[in-house]
């Protein structure tokens, strides 16, 4: 069914188009970036929040995390598939001025959502035991993970459906709503996470002293599980008082399986992503967990303070996505180079800047987490060689986004599987059996150098087929 679209919503279209093909690239890309780059701190700070306020409980408390990471990432890998292979093809459709078929789109991906992260649910909790030992819960440290997955299964379905809810937003220039919903449950998690977790709270230095829920690690998840819901009830609202181009409603749900698989096609590479992401982890966790909790623990908090640094650049880049769907559907090739470019640039820098600051002090980071020597040796050796190579991710991250966003889909799942797939897998099993426990600290390391060298050709071809088209574009 092909929706009809209001007056008033089209009117908005035709602004949003204008913008989005018109204003400098190097300014379209920073207003959008902005807003979702914060979105992506307070992700990534509440995610951190959570590793270290249950590392304050034990190390096994903190590697619990650790395990129940990879299945966290296997919701989010449903969620980004639907969301961003939606969004990209959102960006291409408005682009090209089809906003009815946008929100055919967008129903479709976002309901979904919903019905995947229902039977996560509900699988999940029955089979929890069994899948947090497959993912390397040791017995000291199952009973931890399980009381924290419990409530992250429960999450499922609004964590998947505010995928879609914020990439739809994204892919129409409206990073700023996204913002608003994600860094409000972000802040919400972090204020909560102490209350749920601890009986006593001891504020400003004993001068405030309130008592707690004190439940734990299964606190922390409850927090993240009301953080969840509210972000999603503040994204949907959105689309309710029609502050969006799409809309979100069952009756634009389409009945043809063609449009949900060009949105899991085009998604495709999320889902390669995140996928290998999970088993990645589980990988990491299992060789980790041969020298110990305190090894697993230590992977877990340097890992964390890896994905705050590195959700900046993840943030830029989706800041650069809808402006290059946009553009390339629209025909303006040059915008496209012109915002690849500035994305790098300007990621690399921000990326180097973090990554000095963080090699230096990684000791006293790692300690802020977990005073305990033996994590701590760990933890510094695996943050530096990590964040070392951290001013890559730009190229590696931006050229990815780069395909995906122009619907080059075989292209970004390739590049997408190679960072935590076709090369730190193989590491992580090679290297640990040659140089032991240094192997386990410098796999991702190796993985993020050698996936830089191999997006080099991919962009050389790819701009070459944009001039190409520009040439076309002039003779007809």
């Amino acid at each position: 069914m092909i929706p009809n679209q209001p007056t008033n919503q089209s009117a908005n279209a035709d602004a949003q188009y204008n913008k989005m093909v018109n204003t400098p690239v190097w300014k379209l890309v920073t207003v959008l970036a902005i807003p979702t780059v914060i979105s992506m701190l307070i992700t990534a700070i509440y995610n951190t929040a959570d590793t270290f306020f249950v590392s304050q409980l034990s190390t096994q408390a903190s590697a619990a995390v650790g395990i129940v990471f990879p299945i966290m990432s296997i919701i989010q890998a449903c969620g980004f598939t639907l969301g961003m292979g939606s969004g990209s093809l959102i960006s291409i459709k408005l682009g090209q001025k089809k906003n009815d078929e946008a929100t055919v789109i967008s129903s479709t991906a976002f309901f979904t959502a919903l019905a995947i992260g229902l039977l996560i649910t509900i699988f999940g909790n029955i089979f929890s035991g069994g899948l947090l030992s497959l993912v390397g819960a040791s017995e000291s440290v199952l009973p931890y993970a399980k009381d924290y997955a419990r409530f992250i299964f429960w999450g499922a379905p609004f964590m998947c459906a505010s995928f879609v809810l914020n990439n739809v937003l994204r892919s129409e220039g409206k990073a700023f709503f996204s913002m608003i919903a994600l860094t409000t449950g972000g802040i919400i998690n972090i204020i909560l996470d102490p209350f749920f977790i601890f009986k006593d709270l001891a504020l400003f230095g004993g001068v405030i002293n309130l008592k707690g829920f004190g439940l734990g690690i299964s606190g922390a998840a409850i927090a993240t599980l009301i953080s969840q819901f509210i972000s999603f009830n503040i994204l949907f609202s959105f689309y309710l008082r029609r502050k969006s181009v799409c809309r979100m409603n069952i009756k634009f749900f389409s009945k043809d399986i063609r449009v949900l698989g060009r949105i899991v096609s085009t998604g495709f590479p999320s889902l390669a992503r995140q996928g290998l992401a999970s088993f990645a982890t589980i990988l990491l966790n299992t060789a980790a967990a041969v020298y110990g909790d305190s090894t697993v623990a230590a992977m877990t908090i340097a890992t964390r303070i890896i994905m705050f640094v590195a959700s900046m650049i993840i943030g830029i880049g989706q800041g650069f996505s809808p402006v290059s769907g946009y553009n390339y559907g629209a025909k303006r090739y040059d915008r496209v180079k012109k915002a690849w470019l500035f994305m790098v640039l300007s990621g690399f820098a921000v990326m180097a800047v973090f990554s000095t600051i963080v090699f230096i002090f990684a000791p006293q980071i790692i300690k802020a987490f977990r005073n305990d020597e033996a994590v701590i040796a760990v933890g510094t050796v695996a943050l530096r060689w990590q964040i070392a190579f951290i001013p890559l991710h730009p190229l590696i991250i931006g050229t990815n986004m780069l395909m995906q966003s122009t619907r080059h889909v075989k292209q970004a799942t390739f590049l997408s599987m190679n960072r935590q797939g076709f090369y730190f897998i193989p590491a992580i099993l090679i290297l640990p059996r040659l140089l032991g426990l240094f192997g386990v600290e410098i796999s991702q390391a190796i993985a993020d150098l050698l996936s830089t060298f191999t997006a080099i050709p991919y962009l050389v071809w790819f701009f070459r087929k944009l001039r190409h088209l520009e040439s076309y574009i002039k003779l007809t």
